[in-house]
C-alpha cells in the first residue's frame, strides 16, 4: 500500500484533486448544495483546511521525490571527477 500512495501518479492525482477541491469550498462552499444542506462557517473552513493538508502532504511528497532523484543520479558515462 505505500509503494502504491508514494507513487508519482497517486501523488499528483491527490495534489491536484484536493487542492482544486480546497479552493472550490473555500471560494464558493456557501453555494454549494449536499442532500438540501450548504457549507457555511466552521464546516466551511474545517473542510477547506483538511483538503487543503492533503494537497499540501502530496506536494511535499512530490518535491522530495523529485529532490532524492536529484541525489541519487549517476554521473555521465565517460565522466571522471577529479
Amino acid at each position: 500500500m505505500k509503494s502504491l500512495l508514494s507513487s508519482r501518479p497517486v501523488l499528483l492525482f491527490l495534489f491536484l484533486f484536493n487542492a482544486a477541491v480546497a479552493v472550490a469550498i473555500g471560494v464558493g462552499g456557501h453555494h454549494i448544495l449536499i442532500h438540501g444542506h450548504t457549507m457555511q462557517g466552521p464546516q466551511q473552513v474545517m473542510a477547506c483546511a483538511g483538503m487543503g493538508i492533503v494537497a499540501l502532504g502530496a506536494g511535499i511528497g512530490l518535491l522530495r521525490r523529485r529532490a532524492s532523484r536529484a541525489h541519487t543520479t549517476r554521473p555521465r558515462p565517460g565522466y571522471h571527477a577529479g
